[in-house]
């Protein structure tokens, strides 16, 4: 019977690798270009521990432990791949919009058949470009925890973060339409948080409290959006100078500088 359940949890752990490995090598992995797959804060897999012998035995892994240490090296291979085509094209189109797939593989250093396994088009890329930049913006606003870090210190990282984002995916921010829903969440999202944190920055003597907070945000957003096309410079150096600018116009007396 012992015999019998450990064949049965062989042919378990195989067909499972099989599966997987046929998914990564016919091009299955070209979701980690529109999920989660590709974000820089997924985990590393780790090596699976193996349980402690309670007989006095050496410790060992479980067969299928041993074996799905390769399947998770090849997702993680796939994912970096991807990663490294995203980057090469946010390169290439930012300089030239009308860049073929082949520039985009040259840059990215891989072959162009690699491209076009992970994206079936063009627009496929251009589509996962957007949705990758538009989680990275999402992310840029949730790392400063706006609803509880100090209002002046959250104003100038919520800056600092978003200006890096923009100035590393500006094409691909470009290309993030509004009309789609993901798109349309986080933009809503963050509208909400910087509404939030405006009216923190008020309540704490921050802001006026004469300053009306529509006005105070398109203000806000017109900066960050000058400040991304010039181009020029480290983005908490910017980051300073845009908050400080908007402070000495509608700030109560205090500014970072």
């Amino acid at each position: 019977m012992r015999e019998t359940s450990l064949q049965l949890r062989h042919a378990r752990c195989f067909e499972g690798i099989t599966r997987n490995t046929d998914d990564a090598s016919s091009g299955g992995v070209d979701t980690l270009a529109y999920s989660a797959g590709v974000s820089e804060t997924h985990p590393t897999p780790q090596p699976v521990q193996p349980e402690a012998s309670t007989q006095g035995e050496p410790e060992r892994s479980e067969p299928c432990e041993q074996a799905a240490s390769p399947t998770r090296a090849l997702r993680s291979d796939a994912e970096r791949t991807v990663r490294t085509i995203l980057e090469a094209a946010e390169r290439v189109l930012s300089k030239n919009p009308a860049a073929t797939m082949e520039q985009i593989a040259e840059e990215a250093g891989v072959a162009r058949t690699t491209v076009h396994r992970r994206f079936s088009s063009r627009e496929a890329l251009v589509d996962a470009m957007a949705a990758w930049a538009t989680r990275q913006f999402a992310a840029a606003v949730e790392a400063a925890n706006p609803e509880n870090t100090p209002p002046l210190v959250a104003l100038y990282q919520v800056t600092a973060n978003v200006l890096r984002v923009k100035s590393d995916w500006g094409f691909a921010m470009s290309r993030a339409l509004s009309a789609d829903p993901e798109v349309a969440r986080v933009h809503a999202d963050v509208e909400k948080r910087c509404t939030l944190l405006f009216e923190r920055a008020r309540s704490a003597g921050v802001l006026r409290a004469d300053v009306d907070d529509v006005w105070a945000k398109r203000a806000y957003y017109a900066l960050i959006h000058e400040t991304v096309q010039s181009r020029d410079g480290d983005p908490d150096a910017l980051a300073v100078r845009l908050v400080d600018t908007l402070l000495r116009g509608l700030g109560a007396g205090q500014s970072l500088t």
